[in-house]
């Protein structure tokens, strides 16, 4: 066995953080040495989150040639003090050198600041919890280029995923696990991210049911206008996606500053929405080729109960910190059973000031942000010829019940 040795601090190395996690019985957390040749600058931030979870997570500007010995580094280290008892869960683009840099390797990457598919989720915590119950020396190492976000969901996720077993060591693992969520994600996460664990959550413990009925979006109404222009006012365009693939775009609004108190897009006959929704908002600049995101919001339709759903600002991507989203702005939807026009709506009219363009086939609108993210990055590093273990991948078909039967893994009761 590797000896251990308790730390206290966070150790700079190089350009190395090595952060030990909180853990309420002062377990001691492996001692590491990474690098002591990078440049004295913190490119990469390595975490215990407890003994055999581990977090690496690397900034989105990490410099290339930086990242990739940093990746090295990194790889020689798990390989000294874990051998073949590691499985690494890449959450981030796909890249070749990590796959050649480790021998087992799961991709379950999503895009930045966004939070993953409801199923993926499970996914991930029924891996997790598959190879650290083979062996107890097993470990997960959770890799992340970019926001630690993505991190924060699998961690968060896996605590409540982890309440099925009521062991002690386990209690003491979350509270761990709950720690390092609030102390290094939560200042830092998206409302998405964290609305998608409280759905997670409710699923297991049953307090959240599923719905499995049709949702039609008619409507979608934000309350105070943010003022993404000079003059106040703003030109807001939808685009809504389901499982990641678009499915709607809408015209252009223009709303003149201080003219409207409220501006509603209207969708008719109403869009069929099932399962993972991104919906996102964005403002395209007057007289130039550019455009802005207003607000982003995700959620499932398993668990929206009410026809009306609102989202203040605080549950609002990217808008919950803009200054140019007003404090008091929401977004309300409304949806039906059904596609046909939901009657007695004709209050939801814009006023004569609002003109909307419909000419959607300019490239910027149509744009999509998301293609070929989970293609394999050109990085210029051999992709080697050791295999990979499966990619797991999010996919609204079959249904989430199918990838997750929430019925059969909800808490066992206690004797």
């Amino acid at each position: 066995m590797v000896p251990f040795q308790q730390r206290k601090d966070c150790v700079l190395e190089g350009s190395v953080r090595v952060t030990p996690s909180v853990q309420p019985h002062l377990q001691p957390i492996r001692n590491m040495s990474v690098s002591r040749t990078m440049e004295d600058s913190c490119e990469l931030d390595l975490v215990y989150v407890t003994e055999r979870i581990i977090a690496v997570s690397f900034p989105s500007t990490a410099n290339e040639e930086n990242f990739r010995s940093n990746l090295r580094e990194v790889a020689q280290m798990l390989k000294s003090k874990h051998g073949g008892n590691y499985l690494l869960f890449n959450l981030s683009e796909r890249r070749p050198d990590i796959t050649k840099l480790h021998a087992k390797v799961l991709e379950f990457g999503w895009p930045d600041l966004h939070t993953p598919a409801l199923e993926k989720i499970c996914s991930i915590c029924k891996a997790m919890d598959t190879w650290l119950n083979a062996d107890p020396h097993n470990v997960v190492v959770l890799h992340n280029k970019g926001n630690r976000g993505r991190i924060g969901v699998v961690i968060a996720a896996y605590m409540h995923y982890s309440n099925i077993s009521a062991s002690a060591d386990q209690a003491l693992d979350r509270f761990a696990m709950k720690r390092f969520y609030e102390d290094k994600i939560v200042p830092i996460g998206q409302p998405s991210q964290r609305r998608y664990v409280h759905y997670f959550s409710g699923l297991l413990s049953g307090s959240i049911k599923m719905n499995n009925k049709p949702l039609f979006l008619h409507h979608v109404i934000m309350h105070g206008i943010p003022n993404f222009e000079s003059k106040g006012g703003c030109r807001p365009f939808l685009r809504i996606y389901q499982a990641m693939q678009p499915v709607y775009t809408s015209g252009i609004y223009n709303i003149p500053g201080d003219s409207q108190t409220s501006v509603c897009i209207t969708i008719e006959p109403g869009l069929l929405l099932k399962g993972d929704i991104l919906l996102k908002c964005y403002h395209k600049k007057f007289r130039s080729p550019a455009r802005d995101v207003i607000f982003r919001v995700q959620f499932h339709t398993c668990a929206i109960h009410d026809l009306g759903v609102v989202f203040g600002k605080e549950d609002l991507d990217d808008a919950f910190k803009d200054d140019r989203f007003p404090e008091y702005g929401k977004v309300e939807f409304v949806f039906s059973y059904g596609p046909e026009k939901i009657q007695g709506m004709e209050h939801l009219e814009n006023g004569p000031s609002v003109s909307v363009d419909y000419n959607t086939s300019d490239p910027l609108i149509r744009w999509d942000s998301y293609d070929n993210f989970s293609g394999h990055r050109d990085d210029g590093m051999e992709a080697g010829n050791k295999q990979n273990t499966n990619s797991q991948s999010g996919s609204i078909s079959g249904g989430l019940e199918d990838q997750c039967p929430w019925s059969d893994i909800h808490w066992p009761s206690q004797s």
